[in-house]
């Protein structure tokens, strides 16, 4: 049975102000990335609550130095700096989503993406990043992931996916099978035990 998603927003704070969170590798030498899954229907309560994060940790009192990247408004950044933004439109409009579709994924790799998260991070100690749901189909999670770790191994990293993660595997809405990711932990269960 899932776990009241309420109930499993509440458990983040806590994981966050452990210790072990921001001192990166374990024992087992594992990075510091988690997947908190939920249900996409609880998509705007997510939001919610990740600003109410950034709110509580913004105080002296925690050592936590919170930065977002919503990978749907970094895609748009980046489309401005390339002074394609306007054309985005246009294309679509003109020859349709199929061929946007295809624009857009060959101008959305992962890299790009990597390139501002590496050069935004600066003095920060966790990321979150969002908007998984919103940059798909364009940008598969598990890319960034892969390709984050590689660059990122120091800073804990908390993905919010609108799916599942079952320590193994992502499947985007709970439907598209993302593809296999093994370094990340599930932040918190989404199981009630008995």
């Amino acid at each position: 049975m899932m776990a009241n998603i309420n109930d499993r927003l509440d458990q983040i704070q806590e994981k966050i102000k452990e210790d072990k969170f921001v001192e990166g590798r374990g024992l087992g030498n594992e990075i510091g990335f988690y997947i908190f899954d939920y249900d996409p229907k609880h998509e705007l309560v997510v939001r919610d609550h990740v600003k109410t994060l950034h709110r509580i940790f913004s105080q002296d009192m925690y050592n936590r130095r919170i930065i977002e990247f919503d990978l749907y408004k970094v895609l748009l950044e980046i489309a401005k700096e390339k002074n394609i933004y306007d054309s985005i439109f246009e294309k679509e409009e003109q020859e349709g989503k199929d061929e946007l579709f295809k624009a857009l994924s060959h101008f959305a790799q992962p890299e790009i993406f990597l390139e501002k998260i590496v050069n935004q991070v600066k003095d920060h100690n966790v990321i979150f990043i969002t908007g998984v749901g919103k940059i798909y189909p364009f940008v598969r999670s598990h890319s960034i992931l892969n390709n984050l770790q590689e660059k990122i191994d120091d800073i804990s990293v908390i993905m919010f996916y609108p799916g599942t993660y079952d320590g193994q595997s992502l499947k985007l809405f709970s439907e598209f099978k993302d593809d296999n990711y093994y370094r990340a932990f599930q932040l918190v269960d989404n199981r009630i035990r008995g």
